[in-house]
């Protein structure tokens, strides 16, 4: 797939770049130095369509009816960035933005210009600052291409994603974490090239993003990093939820091995969803039921615990794994009715 090349960023006068990062005029004029230097076709890594959990991304709408601003906000008290002739406007609840998934909210620092957003494989100019140290990600000007590299496979990479996602271009942003005690991320989107949405893929596609999404969730599940796998399982399964009945046969693979990766995560109720989806499609599948065996025992449910793991020896009789977890459900169960005849006496007696 080619993409057009980058649109050459708008040149900012300097009081307008002191008042957004700092007077400082040197810094101010080396980095417009760099945009006006910046090549209008620079080099780009072959675009290898890729694409993210249950349906398409999320959709990124803003929030209605928002009354207060969270706590750490500023309200009509915000300190200005520029002189009192160019007071900004008092922030108002329609200047924050709240990612769908509750992972993080912007604060939008100068509205951008235009409707359209990046999608999937568009190429986009960054200026960034404030990404916590190990993050993996470049401060400054950078190019980021949405749905391809693996800069979006840790934390801070998936929440730089989603809010490039919802940006017009121009607009600048903070990006507030719940529990990240540091300063706001900071990101401007100068410029982006035209993506795809992941319905205008043809289904061939889809299906090879998918599976280029899944081997590096089995690298990366096999290199002990199971958060970072199951955004890849994950951003395989939105891509084949899209594909018209009966879907792809992936998918039961993908599910399976997202399940496992909920159970190492601590999530078991979200791994007996997973390994639902599996067993819906394929009754029998072995690994589905002992990793819902294992889900339903963290979750307490014994009896739905022990009939999922003796169905899977009833096949298996000699998979360890299953035996070892049958004997620690049946323990598990031993104790919980010891406790309840104590109680009983203590009652009734």
């Amino acid at each position: 797939m080619e993409t057009p090349p980058i649109n050459a960023v708008e040149e900012k006068n300097t009081s307008q770049l002191q008042q957004q990062w700092g007077n400082n005029p040197k810094k101010t004029l080396d980095s417009t130095a760099q945009i006006r230097q910046q090549p209008q076709d620079p080099p780009t890594e072959v675009l290898e369509l890729k694409r993210s959990p249950d349906s398409a991304s999320p959709s990124l709408e803003s929030p209605q009816g928002t009354e207060k601003l969270p706590a750490g906000f500023e309200s009509d008290s915000d300190k200005s960035h520029g002189s009192d002739s160019d007071t900004p406007e008092p922030l108002q609840a329609s200047d924050l933005w709240y990612c769908p998934d509750g992972s993080f909210v912007k604060k939008i620092i100068a509205r951008g210009h235009g409707l359209d957003k990046p999608k999937l494989g568009s190429r986009c100019r960054v200026l960034a600052f404030g990404f916590p140290f190990g993050s993996g990600l470049p401060e400054g000007w950078g190019e980021l291409t949405i749905g391809l590299g693996r800069w979006r496979e840790e934390t801070w990479g998936e929440l730089t994603e989603k809010c490039l996602e919802s940006m017009c271009q121009g607009e600048e942003a903070e990006l507030r974490v719940p529990g990240h005690s540091g300063p706001p991320v900071r990101l401007t989107l100068a410029s982006f090239t035209k993506g795809q949405d992941s319905w205008e893929l043809e289904d061939s596609q889809k299906e090879a993003l998918a599976r280029q999404e899944r081997a590096r969730g089995t690298e990366l599940f096999r290199a002990g990093n199971p958060e970072g796998a199951a955004r890849c399982y994950g951003r395989a399964l939105r891509l084949l939820l899209t594909l018209p009945p009966p879907g792809s046969p992936e998918r039961t693979a993908l599910h399976a091995n997202l399940a496992a990766c909920q159970l190492l995560l601590g999530q078991p109720d979200l791994a007996a969803q997973s390994c639902d989806r599996v067993l819906e499609r394929e009754p029998g599948h072995l690994k589905a039921l002992y990793r819902r065996g294992v889900a339903q025992a963290a979750l307490g449910n014994l009896e739905k615990a022990t009939a999922d793991l003796k169905k899977v020896l009833a096949v298996d009789p000699k998979n360890r794994a299953a035996q070892e977890e049958l004997g620690k459900v049946i323990f598990q169960g031993k104790k919980q009715d010891a406790g309840l005849a104590q109680g009983l006496r203590k009652m009734f007696g």
